[in-house]
């Protein structure tokens, strides 16, 4: 029986710390050598091969790094969508042109982002996506993804529900952040497939 309701939060909150402070142990060489890895990975997806507008993001800190795979995509002519963060935490977009387009903003006393300069798409941008790459900090043998707890990126999910459109949702993780089970509320939705250093797991049929 899988954790739902009010229950779930704390338990999430517990494993977000958890999560978090194995990151914030990694060395920048670390995190360097991951990136260029997961990157490597994440361009053998089928998906990614054939899509022609990927929603990604630009991953700050520790996180998984997904600067070098932005660049691939470009490189490859896909249009490459990125989230600005607005007031109420929803997610607008705007697209990656390299480097140069890109502004660190800072959202209060939260880490400051990187995000598209440039003209906004709007928030429904994201329902022409072929592919979304989700940032996390777990995921489970079901696909059930653990965010950070901000909500924008459930969110974009529903939108997409709501709009009948089905991209292939993957989330971008490190190895150990591959589980067996992470407590799932009733508007959580799993992903098709998290990508790794070390290779890709795919959850679910079709895929």
């Amino acid at each position: 029986m899988s954790h739902m309701g009010p229950a779930a939060e704390p338990d999430k909150r517990s494993l977000r710390r958890g999560f978090i402070a194995v990151r914030n142990r990694l060395t920048a060489d670390d995190v360097r050598e991951s990136a260029v890895a997961l990157a490597g990975r994440a361009l053998e997806l089928p998906e990614l091969a054939h899509a022609r507008t990927v929603a990604a993001y630009v991953s700050v800190g520790s996180e998984p790094g997904t600067r070098a795979l932005l660049d691939a995509l470009r490189a490859r002519g896909v249009r490459v969508l990125l989230p600005a963060l607005l007031p109420d935490n929803d997610l607008d977009w705007g697209v990656y042109a390299g480097e140069g387009s890109l502004a660190q903003v800072q959202h209060g006393g939260r880490m400051a982002l990187l995000e598209p300069v440039g003209d906004r798409l709007g928030v429904d941008a994201v329902t022409a996506a072929d592919v979304v790459l989700l940032p996390g900090l777990a995921v489970d043998a079901r696909g059930m993804r653990l965010g950070r707890g901000g909500g924008s990126y459930d969110r974009v999910l529903a939108r997409l529900e709501r709009a009948d459109a089905r991209p292939a949702l993957v989330v971008l993780l490190y190895d150990s952040e591959v589980v067996e089970h992470v407590p799932e509320e009733a508007h959580d939705r799993p992903v098709q497939a998290v990508v790794t250093p070390s290779g890709v797991r795919r959850f679910g049929a079709g895929m």
